[in-house]
């Protein structure tokens, strides 16, 4: 075993789609062409959001794929001891501070400063709750970054050297949600250590997430992993094929509906057409492929 430890963790609010199993695929090839482990965790912080049954039948999914987890399987719903743990340890560096700002109020703010904000784009905390004391107990905890920077640099196995000042390109962001849910930066920081993960691969839309889990890790003396994000599966209207924008789950339900699945999937990762073989050939396949295009 080489001390890889790889993970694909979905977000139970929908059964998979072509962009999720594409997701799956790479981070599962990733895993077994550098003869490592492949976890799953299942992202269910955000309730109101999740189906009931989703889990299940996304591992059901998976498994006919012939992507079955290495491990235990593990719920983020069952895990917020660990994020407590973590935001108190926080606290007492003095890196959060209490915020009652609605996303409204921040828009409100921004534009008073003279701030356009494009289409898609984050809001960029611009600070008002700082040195405030909130008006009300149902408030987000942030994290308090430095100013000047932090400016912090990685490098991606597919997208190369990358940098983000995360002061002024996204400003203190959120650990703990108003509507008193985990947020996802500090859940995933604090999984991904719990599970000692080494690598990490998923899709290029969360690239723009890893300068601010880098500095989680280094605020909590946390491993950074390496990470790879790979190009997204897009729609008709060029944006990211998902759940919430309309992506069709995928029929899985006969080895020749799998078969077309893995290969559409497959020739998105660019690799090659794998011979007329049985899934766990295909997969072999791929894995000698993947290999030669991403060393770990």
């Amino acid at each position: 075993m080489s001390g890889y430890v790889g993970r694909f963790a979905p977000s139970p609010t929908g059964l998979l789609h072509a962009g999720s199993l594409v997701a799956a695929l790479a981070s599962w090839l990733d895993a077994k062409a550098h003869n490592g482990l492949w976890l799953v965790r299942i992202e269910d912080i955000d309730r109101p959001r999740c189906i009931p049954g989703a889990d299940a039948a996304m591992l059901a999914q998976l498994a006919v794929c012939g992507l079955v987890s290495d491990g235990e399987v593990v719920w983020q719903s069952q895990r917020g001891h660990l994020y407590e743990q973590a935001l108190s340890r926080l606290h007492q560096q003095q890196l959060t501070y209490a915020c009652s700002c609605s996303r409204q109020d921040i828009a409100r703010a921004l534009k008073q400063q003279g701030v356009q904000t494009a289409r898609h784009q984050a809001l960029i905390y611009p600070g008002t709750c700082r040195e405030a004391t909130p008006h009300t107990n149902h408030v987000a905890w942030r994290c308090k970054l430095p100013s000047p920077g932090p400016t912090i640099q990685w490098t991606d196995r597919q997208l190369g050297l990358q940098q983000q000042d995360l002061s002024t390109d996204v400003g203190d962001f959120v650990l703990w949600r108003k509507d008193q849910l985990w947020a996802y930066q500090l859940a995933v920081v604090v999984d991904d250590a719990a599970q000692a993960i080494t690598h990490v691969v998923r899709g290029h839309d969360l690239a723009d997430n890893t300068a601010r889990q880098v500095w989680l890790q280094r605020c909590l003396q946390l491993p950074t992993p390496s990470y790879l994000h790979t190009p997204l599966v897009v729609g008709a209207d060029g944006d990211k094929l998902s759940k919430q924008h309309g992506a069709q789950p995928l029929a899985l339900d006969t080895p020749t509906k799998v078969h077309l699945a893995l290969q559409q999937a497959a020739a998105h990762l660019h690799l090659p057409k794998a011979p007329q073989t049985n899934t766990a050939e295909q997969l072999g396949w791929w894995c000698n492929a993947w290999r030669a295009l991403y060393p770990a």
